[in-house]
């Protein structure tokens, strides 16, 4: 039986990361793009703008979660926006989303965050069964709204 192993990722992860990232926008309907998503990851840690950890079985890349570091001006404070979060379909129901889920606990704790946001989509049940039963709270006080930025010569 193969062990669920979770750890920080590191810039020479990036060949194991790139697929998973990759699964992980065509999950939400992108077209698959390889050299984006590594490109894509690749500046993340060049530029120290996310943490990401990285979940194996065995010695098998299967899951990925990424952090981007930000702060509230209310709880003047250090808060982490839960951004990304994927398991490949043949490692589900293995806890490894639950062991990436404490690993970026432990790590925004271990820096003194105050809290980690995180947004699904709402017709993404079994993930909302999972951060429940992980303790998380769904926000019942705000809504969340977006502005989509004109990408010119896109």
């Amino acid at each position: 039986m193969n062990t669920i192993t979770v750890r920080q990722a590191v810039l020479s992860d990036l060949e194991a990361l790139a697929p998973l990232f990759d699964s992980y926008r065509q999950f939400y309907g992108r077209a698959s793009d390889l050299p984006a998503a590594t490109e894509f990851l690749s500046a993340r840690f060049n530029h120290n703008e996310s943490v990401l950890f990285i979940a194996h079985e065995g010695n098998k890349p299967v899951g990925f979660t990424q952090l981007y570091p930000s702060f509230s001006s209310v709880s003047l404070a250090r808060i982490f926006v839960f951004n990304d979060l994927f398991v490949y379909e043949n490692a589900r129901r293995k806890g490894v989303a639950s062991k990436l889920m404490s690993a970026a606990v432990d790590y925004a704790s271990s820096l003194g965050a105050v809290r980690i946001s995180l947004s699904t989509a709402t017709t993404n049940e079994a993930a909302q069964r999972l951060y429940q039963a992980a303790g998380w709270q769904r926000d019942e006080q705000f809504f969340v709204y977006h502005f989509a930025i004109p990408q010119i010569g896109k």
